[in-house]
């Protein structure tokens, strides 16, 4: 058995993931920015001249970058925001080389995401925002699909997931405004600044999706993700009900509900 780990932003997939790690102690987590065998998020693509080019420009960390850096095929796939230092520009430069946020089309997108499941045979793992949170957010912001496209896309993957044993726990916030003022007073830096939601609001706002429905500040960023949530919840529903369980956020007994499956 398999498990995705999945809601919107302040929801408790971190606390959620954890938990089922004590639960399971044989199990491999995959958090976000692990090198994960089904996703990409904060992790490069890159061509070996691209990655060539990388390892020259920042010398000074060429041996950091070799540790982070897993191979597949003809892509070099490093694990950037691992590698912690102050040299100018290096988590900015190497951002680019990743596949969301209209860097690939969406047929390019698409298909790395449904060979790299196609490609997949694991078992006894833990997924954190490997199955909706990062795909879902860039279809909707980035790519601009109808609700109805997003639901055809994960059909697709469906089909590709025939005979695999997964759950899909998903969280489901009852108050997302209330959530993310929480993880907003959470996620500051040592000065008490805030860290997360700034960026999470800019990227929102300068999305083509934000710009087009005009999707500013902390109104605009709880619309969005109420808007995720319900194309979420619908994708359980048509697509993977047999594979969904819905759990309220914060307010559920993981003993209870392992003990259902």
């Amino acid at each position: 058995m398999n498990y995705f780990v999945e809601g919107v932003q302040g929801a408790g997939k971190s606390t959620l993931v954890g938990r089922l790690a004590e639960h399971f102690p044989d199990y491999r987590v995959y958090r976000e920015g692990d090198y994960n065998p089904v996703e990409l998020a904060w992790c490069t693509y890159m061509t070996e001249a691209q990655y060539e080019s990388v390892l020259a420009k920042y010398d000074r960390l060429r041996e950091e970058i070799i540790a982070n850096t897993h191979t597949e095929g003809d892509r070099r796939i490093v694990t950037y925001t691992r590698i912690i230092t102050d040299e100018p520009g290096f988590h900015k430069d190497l951002d680019q080389y990743e596949i969301y946020n209209n860097r690939l089309s969406r047929v390019e997108f698409e298909e790395i995401i449904i060979t790299r499941y196609e490609r997949w045979s694991g078992d006894k793992a833990v997924f954190e925002c490997s199955f909706f949170q990062n795909i879902v957010e860039n279809q909707i912001l980035f790519y601009e699909m109808t609700d109805e496209e997003i639901v055809a896309f994960f059909l697709r993957l469906k089909a590709v997931l025939a005979g695999r044993d997964f759950r899909i726990l998903y969280l489901e916030a009852d108050d997302i405004a209330g959530s993310l003022q929480v993880i907003r007073k959470e996620r500051v830096d040592a000065n008490g600044n805030e860290m997360w939601f700034p960026l999470m609001v800019g990227f929102l706002e300068e999305s083509p999706h934000g710009v087009r429905h005009g999707l500013r500040g902390f109104d605009g960023l709880v619309k969005h993700l109420e808007h995720r949530m319900a194309v979420e919840k619908r994708i359980l529903r048509e697509v993977f009900p047999e594979q969904a369980v819905i759990l309220q956020s914060k307010n559920y007994d993981l003993d209870e509900v392992l003990g259902n499956m």
